[in-house]
């Protein structure tokens, strides 16, 4: 028997598609392209957008195309909130939402014996973490979930109804996970989640980000050069406790994605985030006074409903201004369901392509001036890929780098010089010790 699997959207989505693939693994089947024709076929989608709930639909559909005789299955956050408009498709067999992902090979089982197609329970009396192990990628870095849900309801998101409340992984699952996995000779580990700026925050929780990353960073201490690198993470998590902590831990990759979503404090109060711009400015400095070598990415959305040109402005100032190494630049997308579709003023497509496309250069612009003020430093290089006798992979700060070196370095930190900027990446050149 064979699977196929697709992915939109996040990161937790990807990591949760393995999840399911090596479930799927142990069950037995053999995993093909998506392009190819399977006896099963698994998207998991996404409803962050209108476009992501089409782009699902279409790819399902495609499936069916590919092999009618396949089983298709539509997982994930669209599957959660939209499970009636997928159980109304003909081509779809079988429905399930954001709980029991791992559990999927013997739903489709279920689904045979007794023709059950829907799996769709109500996650927002959900309080528990679901058990998932670690994600391997290539023995070179893994991914630890350590987080779902979100209560934080901003005005243009859909998140919490498809994800539910927050949920933690308890600490000594995720430190357990962690040394299996230094053990298995992984040098990056990634903590993600929907927002890990709030482990810990659950019902009936008792324990703490920071206290998370102590006990990882004392069990990463065994071996040299071991890293950690944090997935997104809310402005108000960054206090002088949290970036004096970072500063004493090095274990911690000097990254970090901040979400920022606006520059300007009007359009940050109509989405309901729970910063402003200074508060915002005070976590970059934070970040900036404890780690000189730090780099910073971040999120954007354009055009929400009733951003005037002058509010934009803003943004791109406020954007330029921090000088992130990378942003990615979204056009607001109106979602139904949420109170932003309902808001007036909404900004048509061509004026948000426009905006999206004035940010994307100016930011563009911004990152190639930083990556050029890297010549000359050197820095611990993760070699991920080679192609052509050149590694590809990134710096602890998250800097591309190529190396041009011999075979047999995947797996080891490299000491490398950045000699100059090629393109959106650092050549480098190994320092002799």
């Amino acid at each position: 028997m064979t699977v196929a699997f697709l992915t939109l959207g996040c990161k937790v989505n990807h990591y949760e598609t393995e999840v399911m693939a090596q479930a799927f693994e142990a069950a037995g089947y053999r995993i093909v392209p998506f392009d190819e024709v399977a006896d099963v076929y698994v998207v998991n989608t996404c409803t962050v957008t209108a476009t992501g709930d089409k782009k699902s639909r279409q790819a399902l559909r495609a499936a069916k195309r590919r092999n009618p005789a396949a089983t298709v299955a539509a997982v994930g956050c669209y599957a959660q909130i939209g499970e009636k408009d997928l159980l109304a498709m003909p081509e779809i067999d079988l429905v399930l939402g954001n709980l029991h992902k791992p559990e999927l090979p013997e739903l489709l089982r279920q689904h045979v014996s007794e023709s059950k197609r829907s799996y769709v329970e109500d996650i927002s009396k959900e309080r528990t973490f679901e058990p998932m192990s670690a994600v391997r990628d290539d023995r070179t870095r893994a991914v630890i979930k350590i987080q779902d849900g979100c209560n934080n309801f901003c005005t243009y998101c859909i998140i919490p109804y498809a994800r539910g409340r927050i949920r933690s992984k308890p600490p000594q699952e995720a430190l357990q996970e962690f040394r299996t996995l230094i053990a298995e000779g992984y040098r990056e580990i990634i903590l993600t989640g929907i927002e890990i700026a709030s482990y810990g925050d659950g019902q009936g929780e008792d324990f703490t980000l920071l206290q998370l990353l102590d006990s990882l960073c004392k069990a990463a201490r065994q071996i040299p050069n071991m890293r950690i690198r944090l997935g997104s993470l809310e402005p108000r998590v960054v206090t002088e406790e949290f970036a004096d902590f970072l500063a004493e831990h090095p274990e911690i990759c000097p990254q970090f994605h901040l979400s920022l979503q606006s520059g300007c404090d009007a359009v940050l109060t109509r989405m309901n985030r729970k910063y402003d711009t200074a508060r915002f400015l005070r976590s970059v400095s934070l970040l900036r006074d404890r780690l000189p070598s730090v780099m910073l990415t971040t999120d954007v959305i354009v055009g929400f409903p009733g951003e005037t040109p002058e509010q934009f402005r803003k943004t791109l100032d406020f954007v330029t201004g921090v000088r992130f190494l990378k942003v990615h630049v979204f056009p607001y997308s109106r979602r139904t369901g949420t109170p932003a579709a309902r808001m007036p003023d909404q900004i048509d497509s061509a004026e948000k392509s426009a905006r999206v496309k004035a940010l994307s250069e100016a930011c563009d612009a911004v990152r190639r001036e930083i990556l050029e003020e890297q010549a000359g430093k050197t820095v611990l290089f993760l070699p991920e890929t080679r192609e052509n006798g050149v590694y590809s992979g990134y710096s602890e700060n998250y800097l591309p780098i190529r190396l041009a070196a011999p075979e047999g370095l995947e797996g080891s930190m490299i000491r490398v010089t950045l000699t100059r900027r090629m393109g959106d990446a650092l050549e480098a050149q190994c320092v002799k010790e």
